[in-house]
């Protein structure tokens, strides 16, 4: 008997995915559980493992194919067996029947639009254009049955900013510059290319084009500032040097700065709620919980895993936790809601070298901190009488990007002050066990 496998929901929002690669081909065998395709959504990558044991008989879509949830994608059986055909479905279900108010009266307005928002678009894209004033109505939407998807929208305030659209071309194509009468008021655009020019040209990986579209919402949604501090970690690096060989054998886990620097923003983050919050219109959010997402960087791209209840959790636990989402994102083992929730994230761009960094915030939060290289500098020293010398420290650039609508300087200062603080004075005494 074939065993049908359907496009799986990928989290409470999610109405479809892009199928991005076949693990498996068609004839082949597959195992209980062994990962058949990988899909991408817009808010995790994941493998899907085959729900049972048998031999590949078709595949029903294609690599690159967005299909929508509880679809079925392939069917698995016994060798030799052919896949059951599809049984004639008709396309526009019939609706149930209504109370007749008046035979003749066409639907209004408010009533197409209701329909339409609730069957073409995504509670996200739902919120998006609320936020944005957008009739989602007045939109044509490139989803499956003509669903406005979170790309339409952005392509859609792309073209009102005036900013480039993002629309992927694996062909190439002629470059244009409109005319001016053809062109939007205010709207300028510059072209990618020109004929002749010595391009190649792919499509941006669908992780890719997500992260483009969050990046250019945000930086139109929030009033980014920037502020930098250049932190003393020299005790943090003494403790950890200390313990982190016995950490690794007893843990099987590495013991990384990240670790102590979450536990300094956890800290920081009860002292000052106000970065630990979201605007909704003109209302302030302050959340209760601290989920702290940690930017992950993949050769396909970038994503925020959610450390849940981070204030929770002790110097083991943060590391713990640190270390396992970000293997499992490497591999494509998140699940769907361990990249939700957050609601403060950290990005650690100076893992590959970099003094710091200005990160674009994570919506809806209203902060990100970035982490730059930790390395040894000579920094002036100032003993308790008052006298200069050179030292050698282990030091870092922390940068804070914050949301001036809610945040103002005085409050970000305070805030890395606060983690300043306990990354000089926290005694981390439980450490002490793998010394």
């Amino acid at each position: 008997m074939a065993t049908e496998v359907i496009m799986p929901q990928m989290g409470e929002s999610i109405a479809e995915g892009t199928i991005t690669k076949w693990l498996v081909e068609v004839g082949e065998t597959v195992e209980l559980d062994q990962p058949l395709f990988e899909i991408s959504t817009d808010k995790v990558d994941a493998e899907i493992p085959s729900p049972t044991a048998g031999v590949l008989l078709e595949v029903k879509f294609p690599a690159g194919s967005m299909v929508e949830v509880d679809q079925v994608v392939a069917v698995i059986g016994e060798a030799g067996e052919e896949a059951a055909a599809e049984p004639v479905v008709d396309p526009e279900p019939e609706q149930p029947m209504t109370p007749l108010v008046e035979a003749a009266a066409e639907p209004t307005k408010e009533a197409e639009l209701v329909e339409r928002v609730r069957r073409f678009s995504s509670p996200l894209v739902r919120r998006m254009a609320a936020e944005e004033g957008i009739d989602l109505s007045q939109l044509e939407g490139t989803g499956i049955h003509g669903r406005v998807t979170k790309q339409d929208l952005v392509t859609h305030l792309e073209r009102r900013t005036a900013t480039l659209p993002l629309a992927p071309s694996s062909t190439p194509r002629k470059a244009e510059v409109l005319s001016p009468a053809k062109r939007p008021p205010g709207e300028f655009l510059v072209p990618a290319f020109s004929d002749g020019d010595n391009v190649k040209i792919e499509p941006m990986s669908n992780i890719r084009r997500l992260t483009a579209a969050h990046m250019v919402y945000s930086k139109q949604t929030s009033a980014h500032v920037s502020s930098v501090f250049h932190l003393d970690l020299s005790r943090v690096a003494k403790i950890r040097n200390r313990a982190k060989q016995g950490f690794l054998a007893t843990h099987g886990t590495k013991l990384t700065f990240m670790p102590f620097i979450f536990r300094a923003v956890a800290n920081a983050l009860i002292a000052n709620p106000k970065l630990n919050a979201s605007i909704d219109g003109t209302d302030v959010v302050f959340k209760k919980d601290i989920n702290l997402g940690m930017a992950v960087a993949l050769d396909w791209g970038l994503i925020v895993p959610v450390i849940r209840h981070a204030d929770r959790l002790n110097l083991v636990g943060l590391a713990k936790a640190a270390n396992d989402l970000a293997d499992r994102a490497r591999s494509k083992k998140l699940n769907p809601e361990e990249v939700l929730g957050g609601t403060f994230t950290v990005t650690n761009p100076g893992v590959f070298g970099s003094l710091f960094g200005t990160p674009i915030i994570n919506q809806p939060q209203v902060a990100i901190l970035g982490v730059g290289n930790i390395e040894k500098r000579p920094v002036v020293d100032t003993d308790t009488e008052g006298n200069d010398t050179i030292a050698i420290k282990t030091m870092c650039y922390f940068a804070i990007t914050f949301d001036h609508r809610l945040v103002d300087g005085a409050d970000a200062d305070r805030f890395m002050i606060d983690i300043r603080q306990t990354l000089l004075e926290e005694t981390w005494s439980e450490l002490d066990a793998f010394v």
